[in-house]
């Protein structure tokens, strides 16, 4: 299918109404199917991979809190909010039979164009929600605030205002951190990264065939290395979350994201000395990609999340590199 001239919400509606939305749920016995299907959109549109997978998050949230007719709702295009920071925090209140969302959402990527959104919130008490809710309503506001990066642009992460707007809560309080899904989720988000790692990778292959010298069959190794090491670690996690669905899979996710991380920084780098500036300043697609993918990936928490993963190694046993 043709997705040439649509934005990316529009663009996410096409693959939604096509089925192509329809992945298999994490945890489920087809996980690593799940992280191809993201990587193959990553590869294709990384903007366009950022809301798919949001969408698709959305969905397998849903499905976990036993919210299935919101989950198959027809044609809704769904984004998932749950960013924290201190200062826009969403209130979930109680009024009479019903919920209401109240305050101001930040990062809220595709809020131009989804139709629905999974939000974090605070109830009444203090206590973490997640409530799921139609944007389609008064008392949405979407703004043009919040959103200043080249990098992923295509996304309008902006902040999002709620004034009184009805709201489906989902599950309890602390449920969408202690989930099994949560962490399954996070590495998701990496097989976009790795996605669009391979492509930049792919554009070195194709240009060595048109003239290829001792360096770039170098830079060419180098890529190689780096992205079949980082698969085999990705396919590694998707058995290791299949196997124990209900486990916490925190260290698997972390350290599939931080693989990835590094895995993507030496492709652009090796990628980058190789091309030189000509493809960086004149190939549209190529350049937006390098604006896009370190953007994307400070989604990660860099230090802090080496830190964690080193506290959950030091408390194990075995060491996790053991053959």
């Amino acid at each position: 299918m043709s997705l040439a001239g649509l934005s990316t919400t529009e663009a996410l509606g096409e693959l939604v109404r096509a089925g192509h939305a329809r992945l298999p749920l994490p945890g489920h016995g087809a996980t690593l199917a799940r992280w191809q299907a993201l990587a193959a959109v990553g590869a294709h549109d990384l903007p366009l991979a950022k809301v798919f997978e949001g969408h698709t998050d959305a969905v397998a949230i849903l499905h976990e809190a036993q919210a299935h007719a919101l989950a198959n709702a027809p044609q809704a295009t769904w984004g998932t909010w749950c960013a924290e920071p201190p200062d826009a925090r969403l209130a979930l209140l109680a009024v009479d039979d019903r919920y209401i969302l109240r305050g101001r959402k930040a990062w809220c990527s595709g809020a131009h164009g989804v139709t629905h959104a999974v939000v974090s919130c605070w109830d009444d008490a203090g206590a973490p929600m997640l409530a799921a809710v139609d944007l389609r309503q008064p008392g949405v506001r979407v703004t043009d605030h919040g959103w200043n990066a080249v990098g992923m642009r295509a996304t309008a992460s902006v902040d999002v205002w709620f004034d009184d707007v009805e709201a489906t809560p989902l599950a309890g309080p602390g449920f969408y951190v202690e989930r099994a899904g949560f962490w399954q989720g996070g590495a998701g988000v990496a097989a976009c990264w790795f996605g669009a790692a391979t492509r930049l990778a792919d554009a070195l292959r194709e240009r060595l065939a048109e003239r290829s010298d001792p360096h770039r069959m170098a830079q060419l190794g180098e890529v190689s290395v780096a992205l079949q090491g980082c698969a085999a670690l990705i396919r590694e996690a998707a058995a290791t979350i299949d196997s124990a669905p209900g486990a916490n899979a925190m260290r698997t996710a972390m350290t599939v994201r931080l693989s990835v991380e590094a895995t993507a920084n030496t492709v652009l780098h090796a990628v980058g000395r190789a091309l030189g500036a000509g493809p960086l300043c004149k190939d549209a697609s190529l350049a937006q990609l390098y604006a896009d993918l370190p953007v994307f990936m400070r989604q990660s928490h860099a230090e802090r999340d080496l830190e964690a993963v080193g506290k959950l190694v030091a408390a194990l046993e075995d060491a996790p590199w053991t053959l």
